[in-house]
């Protein structure tokens, strides 16, 4: 049954309904028309306040139908507007959206050569476009979506709301009945697109762009909408009590595995072990970093989905655990290079940031700080001495800092989560938090690989060895930064 069938079926049920009790009314006030003649001057003395208590019944009651949603979804509750909450998440969905462009955008695009800028630059907005017409299409139904049938429910949503069908301003989430159902979209859909823009890291300076957007797209639908479901929209993995605020295992583990299997598939970069690779503008890097902390208040505090004390302790969390691991990095780099870097700093900062983020609403200031000093810690092994031994080229350490900062940090949840801060932490295990993990790994890794092979087999992945050396801004885009 369409849409436009249901809606006009409702229509036509609302009117019978409110139009049964006038005609009903009518009927036993209206005289014979014999009698009409003889009554009319008794009655003419109150005749407004008969009419006026024999319409208010149905006035009032076709005004509570027509702002009732007339159907909803297994999803949907009616809204129970927060103003308070809808206000911050706002706030919360613009900051989150930041955080990709520019913030990503130019700390992904201060780190690799000169040659490949308005590529790097580029694939972050790309991304914004794209998985924003996805998550409409297709992506959020499959998240968020109840399914009918529960066995299936546990791997995947439904398709109820294709093209956002059925959303209205009038329906809410069942998660979060105070917001409107379409600024929970937003919000989520700002999850939705940093996460494969993170993992544009792990291959920088080497994909064809087509390639790119082939890859992101099915990775969004297939890979990233099946574990947001899992573990935040009523899935298997959530429903063995795992925990994660905000991201942990859905954002960063997830596309920090999808960089390495990436990464690996591509190859190095030609020259890479040889040639100077060195990061062609900090400043950019840094600014990029500046807005990623920032925005994580969004992506963090914004993840309680309402404006109260657990929100306010998510961004002190947050706050702490980036300091923590920037310090961290900057020592560690100190000791072991003699000089402490912008970049190095950075990249602590936003290991801190990673490894907070499935903890930010469970664990206490203490708890925070520990994260962060053990995420930063453990990113520098991964970003620096883990990748020398193994000898994968992840341009821009995706999986270095995500997914090693991430693993850390999703650990530790079940370690340090303190139920006086919430109680959903109340029973936290590092067994339930390990599964979750390796269940994230699994998935994402294989079915990552099985993407990269389609790829491979149609548009070709990798650009040819004449355009890496000239340099993607021009070879893929015609583009250069300076002219």
């Amino acid at each position: 049954m369409s849409l436009k069938f249901k809606g006009l079926a409702g229509l036509m049920l609302a009117a019978a309904i409110v139009g049964a009790p006038v005609a009903s009314a009518w009927a036993q006030e209206a005289p014979p028309p014999a009698e009409a003649a003889m009554e009319a001057p008794a009655e003419e003395a109150a005749p407004a306040v008969e009419t006026a208590s024999a319409e208010e019944a149905p006035v009032e009651e076709a005004a509570a139908e027509e702002a009732a949603p007339s159907t909803l979804f297994a999803h949907q509750v009616p809204l129970e507007l927060n103003e308070a909450s809808t206000g911050w998440i706002l706030v919360s969905t613009c900051l989150v959206l930041l955080m990709t462009i520019p913030g990503l955008a130019l700390f992904y695009g201060g780190m690799v050569r000169h040659k490949n800028v308005i590529n790097t630059v580029a694939t972050s907005f790309a991304i914004t476009a794209l998985v924003t017409v996805l998550w409409m299409a297709v992506g959020y139904s499959i998240a968020f979506g109840t399914n009918a049938n529960e066995g299936l429910n546990a791997y995947m949503g439904s398709f109820d709301a294709l093209f956002l069908g059925g959303v209205t301003v009038e329906t809410a989430h069942a998660l979060t009945s105070g917001l409107p159902e379409f600024l929970w979209i937003m919000f989520q859909l700002t999850f939705a697109i940093i996460t494969p823009a993170l993992i544009a890291g792990a291959f920088a300076e080497r994909m064809k762009f087509s390639a790119m957007l082939l890859f992101m797209g099915l990775w969004s639908i297939f890979v990233y909408a099946p574990v947001c479901h899992w573990v935040w929209g009523g899935g298997f993995l959530g429903g063995a009590g795992v925990l994660d605020f905000a991201g942990g295992t859905v954002v960063h583990i997830n596309a920090g595995v999808a960089g390495l299997v990436c990464a690996i598939v591509l190859g190095k970069r030609k020259g890479y072990g040889v040639d100077n690779m060195a990061p062609n503008n900090l400043v950019y890097t840094m600014i990029g970093a500046s807005l990623l902390w920032v925005g994580w208040f969004g992506f963090n505090a914004g993840s309680e989905w309402a404006a109260d004390g657990l929100a306010a302790a998510a961004m002190m969390n947050t706050q702490v655990a980036a300091a923590g691991a920037a310090l961290t990095w900057m020592i560690i780099e100190w000791v072991e290079r003699k000089k402490p870097g912008m970049l190095g700093l950075a990249s602590g900062a936003i290991a801190g940031l990673v490894a907070v983020t499935p903890a930010a609403g469970f664990v206490n200031p203490q708890g925070a700080l520990i994260i962060g000093i053990v995420g930063g810690a453990a990113a520098y092994v991964g970003a620096v001495w883990l990748k020398k031994l193994l000898k994968y080229d992840d341009s821009l350490d995706a999986f270095g800092v995500h997914g090693i900062a991430g693993i850390a940090g999703a650990l530790l949840t079940g370690a340090l989560a303190d139920p006086a801060i919430n109680g959903a932490g109340e029973g936290a295990s590092v067994i339930t938090q390990g599964y979750g993990i390796i269940a994230t790994i699994a998935w994402s890794a294989v079915v990552t690989f099985i993407i990269l092979m389609i790829c491979k087999f149609t548009v070709g992945l990798r650009a040819s060895e004449e355009e890496e050396v000239e340099g993607l801004d021009l070879s893929q885009h015609g583009e250069a930064i300076h002219s």
